[in-house]
């Protein structure tokens, strides 16, 4: 009866598929992010889960020929990268917190998370879940809209207000998704150049099989395709407009 019982009680919950390798996105959008405004980072995940791709900094994405990141990752990421390679400006992120309706703990749901991965990335899952558990970055168990008009309201003045998600937006309910764009685009309205906000999208669209990479800047109020990947992170197609091309911070494409 209580196995019966653990299993039924399981079975309730959504699966949460925390791939860190998404994070090889989100490096190469902060380093270019970083090349573009020189600005340290407050970062902001909205469907954080157990926080593995909050923590994207602790990771190190192999590229060819360089690596960006730290010299001693909790993780490094190899993706099949296609396009050019970012330049190398080494982020700083100030501040994180991760909203989830279901936040996981990394130790405590250990073997839920591990059981949602395959047999052959456990072991990339594992140091993840052990960096996450040495971290302990900030996850809130809300409504990840409600929790981002908080977020939004505070001023962050002399950084960078980088909002992100990778595969959890268009999870959203479509009346949240429309209430959250509203708020973004409210708050873009009130950043300046030293502070501004970028909102950061790794989602499914239209193209069938891999995920969109967009990237919304405020106060210019521009939004910048950089690319697509493979919605596990196992391949990323990087088009990231270059700055050494007279890419004047109100000048983005």
């Amino acid at each position: 009866m209580h196995q019966q019982a653990f299993l039924l009680d399981w079975l309730t919950r959504p699966p949460q598929t925390n791939e860190p390798r998404r994070s090889a996105v989100l490096i190469a959008a902060a380093h270019w992010l970083t090349a573009r405004y020189h600005l340290p980072l407050v970062l902001s995940e909205l469907g954080a889960s157990a926080g593995v791709n909050l923590i994207w900094d602790a990771y190190a994405l192999a590229l060819p020929g360089r690596t960006l990141g730290p010299a001693d990752p909790a993780l490094t990421l190899s993706p099949d990268w296609h396009g050019p390679l970012p330049r190398a400006t080494p982020p700083k992120v100030i501040a994180r917190a991760g909203v989830d309706l279901n936040p996981l703990d990394p130790e405590r749901d250990r073997l839920r998370l591990l059981a949602y991965v395959w047999a052959d990335r456990l072991t990339r899952m594992d140091r993840a879940l052990h960096a996450v558990a040495r971290l302990r970055p900030q996850i809130e168990r809300a409504d990840a809209v409600d929790w981002l008009q908080t977020r939004l309201a505070t001023p962050r003045p002399g950084a960078l207000h980088l909002i992100f998600h990778t595969v959890a937006w268009q999870y959203f309910p479509a009346a949240a998704q429309a209430r959250g764009t509203a708020m973004l685009a409210a708050a873009g309205a009130r950043a300046t150049a030293a502070a501004p906000l970028a909102h950061l999208a790794m989602e499914a669209d239209a193209t069938p099989g891999s995920a969109a990479l967009t990237l919304h800047l405020w106060p210019e109020d521009r939004q910048i395709a950089l690319g697509r990947a493979d919605f596990h992170g196992r391949w990323l197609d990087w088009q990231a407009p270059p700055h050494d091309a007279g890419l004047a911070p109100n000048a983005v494409p």
